[in-house]
């Protein structure tokens, strides 16, 4: 479970049952009342954007998402193709799952792909997965 203290950008959660990610946040609070947090989040597997309020402290579920390290191969037609490292297996990602940083892929590059149900529906690069080199 995460508290809206954990939240940030790129945090994948479960929301009313349902896999998110958080596109951005604003933690709020106000002369009067009690303090929240303002979110835009992203759907994983339609794309549907929500803007939920959040009360300080309410809890979010953990999606049952397995992040693997995959290998950029090639291009074919609306889908890119991509390896995972550890079972050399080939799997195709629809243009939406990578969004604008489609336009920035080269053959051979690495990149994190988030696994959902045996398919790949988040893709980024190692910088922004907080990893040091």
């Amino acid at each position: 479970m995460y508290s809206t203290q954990d939240f940030r950008n790129g945090l994948k959660i479960l929301y009313e049952g349902e896999p998110f990610v958080i596109v951005e946040f604003q933690h709020v609070k106000p002369g009067k009342g009690n303090a929240f947090v303002r979110t835009k989040i992203k759907h994983l597997l339609t794309g549907r954007v929500l803007d939920p309020t959040f009360k300080s402290g309410d809890k979010v579920g953990k999606p049952d998402m397995e992040e693997k390290q995959m290998q950029y191969l090639y291009k074919d037609g609306e889908h890119f193709a991509f390896m995972d490292n550890a079972t050399y297996e080939q799997s195709l990602v629809g243009a939406d799952a990578l969004g604008d940083s489609a336009k920035w892929l080269q053959e051979k590059l690495y990149l994190y792909g988030s696994v959902l149900e045996r398919k790949i529906h988040w893709c980024y690069s190692a910088q922004f997965r907080g990893d040091e080199d």
